[in-house]
Order: structure tokens, then sequence, then C-alpha cells
């Protein structure tokens, strides 16, 4: 058994390639396994302004192919291959993938998280195009724009005060009605006049030509129909999508700790089983961006070397 890694990322979004980043300058042996491409959710994303020292119009794609670039420079393997088992009982763990086994001394889980999806005809077509799942990463573009937020809880409604900072207006469209958001939270929702409600109602239908420009919500007790047309002037509004995230977790369920699907970590991004760590959109967190995602790949990464140094000899 020669080949084996000094760690194995499980997943190369930005908090994997981090990862890889900073365990091969530490002249780690690093593997990143990913299923289907680089870059995580960020690639969807058509304009990456809150990212520090992206001042250069960066998208998505264009910084994740500078993160795939940096890492390639410092000698990170990367190999496309599902993750399907983990044994992780002996001091060498064992990677089970769908073309190959691959045997290391440390792993970091990035394997992120999903925005939970409406499933409605044209959501997949206008995602970046007037719908977005982050008031955090788009809201800006919406400046002077109205905008419609979808969802109840604690996440769509904090984001629906936030984007009054750039929206001309915000109307929360719930399908039940009332909000399922904390009492404080609601509180504000309520006096602020820039947000509106829309209650019992779901979107049926997103439409438009190259950008949202149209929007249909059906009552969900009287079935009635309400067409939303952008205003001629604006030529188009925000959707803001908040009605959960999936974390991309299931393989590790019985074997981690969770909470709600979420690994749980310590502040160095340690999970309960010695010499497996967590990083990114996939573990227990506040924020879910790019940069705590980076952060999160290189104290994991920097921890894991920690752990190889400690307990194998050379």
């Amino acid at each position: 058994m020669s080949n084996i890694y000094d760690v194995v990322i499980i997943g190369g979004g930005p908090a994997g390639l981090s990862a890889g980043l900073y365990a091969a300058r530490a002249n780690m042996k690093t593997l990143i396994l990913e299923k289907e491409r680089a870059g995580g959710q960020i690639v969807t994303t058509e304009e990456v302004a809150n990212y520090p020292g992206s001042i250069e119009h960066a998208t998505g794609p264009s910084l994740v192919a500078r993160m795939v670039e940096q890492a390639d420079e410092f000698g990170v393997e990367r190999k496309l291959d599902e993750v399907v088992e983990l044994n992780l009982e002996n001091k060498i763990k064992v990677i089970k993938g769908e073309k190959a086994d691959y045997h290391t001394k440390s792993v970091i889980i990035a394997t992120g998280a999903k925005p939970r999806l409406l499933g409605v005809p044209g959501e997949k077509e206008f995602t970046g195009k007037g719908v977005s799942y982050c008031a955090t990463c788009d809201g800006a573009f919406f400046e002077e724009l109205p905008v419609y937020v979808i969802g109840g809880g604690d996440s769509a409604v904090e984001e629906a005060i936030f984007l009054t900072k750039f929206a001309r207006k915000v109307t929360i469209v719930h399908r039940r009605d009332e909000l399922r958001a904390a009492k404080s939270i609601q509180e504000k929702a309520f006096k602020n006049d820039k947000i509106d409600f829309i209650w019992n109602s779901e979107i049926k239908e997103l439409r438009g030509e190259g950008i949202l420009e149209a929007m249909t919500l059906v009552n969900r007790e009287t079935g009635e129909e309400t067409e939303i047309l952008a205003d001629e002037e604006d030529g188009t509004f925000g959707v803001f999508v908040f009605v959960g995230y999936t974390p991309q977790t299931k393989l590790f369920e019985g074997i981690v700790d969770m909470e709600k699907g979420y690994i749980k970590t310590d502040d160095n991004m340690k999970t309960n089983i010695e010499g497996l760590f967590a990083a990114g959109d996939c573990r227990v967190k506040s924020l879910r961006q790019v940069v705590t995602a980076t952060a999160d790949g290189a104290i994991a990464a920097v921890q894991a070397e920690k752990y190889v140094d400690n307990n194998f000899e050379e």
C-alpha cells in the first residue's frame, strides 16, 4: 500500500480548494475528490463582489478557475470520482469511490450545501438572471428595483430586511398565513415600511426573455392566480428564494455527529472522529459564504497537518 495520501479532501468547492492549497503548501500528499466539477455553488454566481480583493469583475467561474490553477501549481492531485463509502475505523482511512479506493491518513469533508429549490418552471433558466439564493451575494444588483422574497422562516425574513438596503420595495411571499420566523425578527419586518407581504401564495411560474420579466403566483386557498410583470422602466425584478438548504452530507449519516444534517465541528474544524475534519457549507455555522468556506478550508488543512505530524512517524 504505497500510495497513501496525507489528506484526502472530499469536495472541490472553495472550501476544498482552499484546504488543498494549504495542505499542498505544507508538503502534504494531497488529493481532492470531486464528483462533478470544481467550484461548488459559486460557479452559478454571475459576479463575485463581496470576496476580498475581487475588484476585477470576477465571476464565480473565473474565481474558481484561479483557485484551481493555484492548487494545481502547488501539486494538489485532483480526481473526478464520487465517494460511495468511508471506512474510518483504522489509522489509515479508506475512501471508496465509484472508480477506485483511496487510502489516507486524514480526511477533510467539504461537500457543501445546496439551496433548496422551488422546482417551478423557469427557476433554473433565470437563476443568476433575476432569481437568486443569496441576498449578501446579489442584493446590490437590485438597487432601486422591486424584489420578492420567497419563504417565511428566520433566514427569509432576515434577508428581506437586508434587501431593503438596496431594493425599492421588498415583498415577502409566504405559503402560509403567518411567518415562521422568530417573533423578534417578525416585528422588525412588520415595522419596516419597505416590506410588504403576500400570504398563502406560491410561485407557479417564472418567465422572461433572457432575464426575469414575469411571475405567476397562485393562492393556495382560493386557487386564484396573480400575474406580476416587471415595470417597463425597470425591465426586471428580483426573486430571492429562502426555503432552506440541503447539506450534501447524506453519505456521512451515522458516521459523524450532525445537527439537522450539518456536520458538527469545533473552531478547528475537528469532528468527533480523530483525523476527520469538515469545512465549508456542510458544517454547522452561522454564515455560508465563499469567504468563510475558504477560511474553513485553510483551518482544516492546518489542523490535518498537525494531526498527521503527531500521529504518523516519518
